[in-house]
């Protein structure tokens, strides 16, 4: 079937490069600075994930520090993007965790006034890493499938209330360093010694959803995840697991995923560079189609919902 548009996906999504790498689909590099060095996130073309990891890893070593993505390559992949003569859809990363969503809309608005029969559609996905990485990766399919640019951006922002995702760190210190964690609630889980467990809140910010003492133990988190939130009436599941170097810890994950569901099909990643500067090393994380998160909403929250519907 003839394709009716092209995506955009960044490298936050965290999938790996073959499976980005074909014809009508167009990676967006998010930059990152490890060792004084400016570098892109590649998607490890250039470098392995142990290499990254060990240097985070490094005492001597400043830690990598991420950025956004500057205007001038937004409107390199925006125009190769244009340049098909087809309408596009870029699929962002959470703007609750990166101002390169607004960015993307000021070079988008700013690079349409040269294509006058353009379309260009910019959705928020609210999700990073491979949860990010499920919903792209499955766009993919449904482009492929024949859906219109406008099709396309309708059935993500729908879709992605069902991707279910969670995620093992070995401690909180790199997301309190990037200010995405609280540097109170960082300092509280070291002393306890203990594994935090996260997820995406439905504002795409990072949501702690418990804490564990132990990898094994967060291991066993996960698989519980899994069992209760998949989509029990699918034939099968596809799930995404990728680790931040500790691969036997996703070995393991999904081990015990298949123990009770022979069904499920493994796509393997690695935590990509970006992810990795706030997340660092020792994290193992899952995502699949599941239950719809918005369901998830507690009294006051569907209470204020609804007074801003009304609004």
């Amino acid at each position: 079937m003839t394709a009716r548009c092209t995506l955009i996906i960044d490298s936050c999504s965290d999938l790996p490069r073959e499976v980005v790498d074909r014809s009508g689909v167009f990676l967006l590099e998010f930059p990152y600075v490890m060792g004084g060095k400016g570098m892109t996130d590649d998607l490890y073309a250039n470098t392995t994930p142990h290499e990254f990891y060990e240097h985070m890893r490094g005492k001597n070593g400043e830690p990598p520090t991420t950025s956004q993505v500057p205007a001038p390559v937004f409107e390199q992949v925006f125009r190769a993007a244009l340049d098909t003569g087809l309408p596009t859809v870029y699929l962002s990363f959470s703007s609750a965790l990166s101002g390169s969503y607004d960015a993307a809309l000021l070079v988008r608005d700013q690079v349409l006034a040269d294509y006058p029969e353009g379309e260009l559609l910019v959705v928020d996905t609210g999700l990073a890493s491979i949860a990010e990485g499920l919903l792209a990766l499955s766009a993919i399919e449904q482009r492929d499938n024949g859906l219109t640019a406008s099709e396309l951006a309708a059935w993500a922002e729908e879709a992605r209330w069902f991707v279910n995702a969670q995620f093992m760190v070995d401690d909180l210190a790199s997301l309190s360093r990037g200010g995405r964690i609280p540097s109170g609630v960082a300092a509280a889980g070291a002393k306890l010694d203990v594994k935090p467990l996260l997820g995406f809140a439905l504002d795409g910010s990072l949501s702690m959803v418990g804490m564990v003492r132990g990898r094994k133990k967060g291991i066993k988190q996960l698989v519980e995840y899994f069992n209760k939130r998949c989509d029990r009436q699918a034939a099968s599941h596809s799930m995404i697991v990728a680790d931040a170097d500790c691969p036997r810890d996703s070995d393991r994950l999904r081990d015990e995923i298949a123990k009770n569901n022979p069904t499920v099909m493994f796509l393997e990643s690695n935590i990509g560079p970006v992810i990795g500067s706030h997340v660092g090393p020792g994290m193992v994380a899952c995502a699949f189609w599941g239950d719809d998160r918005r369901n998830e909403l507690g009294v006051a929250e569907r209470i204020a919902r609804r007074v801003k519907e009304r609004d």
